[in-house]
């Protein structure tokens, strides 16, 4: 009979074991085994969330990329357009400073010329009167003779 006594009461020992693990032992198991697969969860949903905002991330870092390229672009446009400008406007000084000299120089030619021209004029009329005074075998005297050196000049 030991061996029936026994066994009754290895089952009493286990029956009780049994209540005392599913009192105490089980609840606060379950409660850490919650916890840990809510916490799986919420790392799980943290992730997708995390993924979606870095996709987000990602397609506003690619719009901002390509507008600041369009407005690089605009702004190298602006620059060559500037550039140009600058380009045709120091043409244009230089047109304009070309056109100043040539005209300078037209003019400083042209008072060159009307010495050159008065100066001949002088000397015409000094071999005028050195002609004349050896025709009529005498000396003129310019001053009281300078109307009609002049005149002499004049129609030279």
């Amino acid at each position: 009979m030991s061996l029936n006594m026994t066994l009754i009461g290895e089952l009493i020992a286990f029956i009780v074991f049994v209540l005392f693990c599913m009192k105490f032992v089980w609840p606060p198991l379950n409660n850490a085994i919650e916890a840990r697969q809510k916490k799986i969860a919420d790392g799980l949903a943290a992730g997708e969330k995390a993924e979606k905002s870095l996709e987000e991330a990602q397609a506003k870092v690619a719009d901002e990329l390509k507008d600041a390229k369009a407005q690089a672009a605009e702004i190298i446009a602006q620059a060559k357009k500037r550039a140009d400008e600058t380009v045709e406007d120091g043409k244009k000084r230089g047109e304009q400073e070309r056109e100043k000299i040539v005209a300078a120089g037209h003019s400083e030619v042209e008072a060159e010329r009307n010495r050159l021209r008065e100066e001949l004029r002088k000397q015409v009329a000094v071999l005028a009167v050195a002609g004349a005074s050896k025709i009529i075998e005498r000396e003129i005297d310019k001053d009281a003779h300078s109307d009609i050196v002049e005149k002499l000049v004049a129609e030279l």
